[in-house]
């Protein structure tokens, strides 16, 4: 279950968003919902941000295409037309690709969050709060995306009278987050009278490890990519001097 126009629309830009929708119901895919959720962020939403956006892709290239049909032929003829037609278009599934592109670092940041969660609520169990107590404080504190889908899913969970670990592992797989499943393993273990301070730091201590061989895995990555851009300027000005070598051989 993924954020939808049934959720309360707090703003006019949402609202408009909601009748785009019903109007133009261009289909999402589950990697889109699931970032959608990683930003708390609702269908709505998205589509007034893809009202925007086409409005901005029809209307200023037929600008410069009025502007740039005069300059050439002395009236305007179709160009602005066709321009603001192929803006709009581009301009309407531009929030699908920032959408899309930002997916791996909402990812990464979300799974920071929730290692900054399993911290919160590894002092709630110091303070003595049951397993289900600690979690909620511990959501309760903040009110990032992450931290917000959790609170919802331990507060539908307390008023379906359900199990808020197997409603948090249900949230795992929406979010493909594995660790907050491992997570409600472990605060399972309560039902059984195990101490879970120490388990929680040891998992949360593992977590973060992983973490950051990932980041550092990515980085090596980025920087491996940025190589060939930083040889480009080298290349063009060795190909500059070659040039001009080889034009004064020739015209000598």
């Amino acid at each position: 279950e993924g954020p939808d126009v049934a959720a309360p629309l707090a703003s006019p830009s949402e609202r408009w968003g909601a009748i785009l929708q019903r109007h133009v119901p261009v289909p999402l895919t589950a990697t889109q919902r699931r970032a959608l959720r990683m930003q708390d962020k609702s269908v709505a939403e998205l589509y007034a941000d893809k009202t925007v956006m086409a409005v901005i892709g029809t209307v200023v290239p037929a600008l410069l295409g009025s502007g740039l049909g005069f300059v050439l032929t002395g009236h305007v003829g179709a160009l602005p037309a066709v321009t603001a037609v192929v803006g709009g278009v581009l301009g309407f599934f531009v929030p699908d690709l920032l959408l899309l592109r930002s997916s791996a670092g909402t990812r990464s940041t979300a799974l920071e969050a929730l290692l900054v969660f399993v911290d919160l609520v590894t002092l709630e169990r110091l303070a003595n709060a049951s397993a289900p107590q600690a979690l909620l404080r511990a959501a309760s504190l903040s009110q990032v995306p992450l931290f917000v889908q959790i609170r919802t899913a331990l507060e539908r969970a307390t008023l379906e009278q359900q199990s808020p670990y197997a409603e948090l592992r249900r949230l795992a797989d929406a979010l493909e987050l594995p660790e907050l499943a491992d997570v409600a393993d472990v605060m399972q273990l309560d039902e059984t009278g195990a101490a879970l301070s120490g388990t929680l730091r040891a998992r949360v201590r593992e977590l973060r490890d992983a973490h950051l061989t990932a980041e550092q895995i990515r980085a090596s990555a980025d920087a491996e990519g940025m190589t060939i851009y930083m040889t480009l300027p080298a290349m063009a000005f060795g190909l500059i001097l070659l040039t001009a070598a080889l034009l004064q051989i020739v015209l000598g």
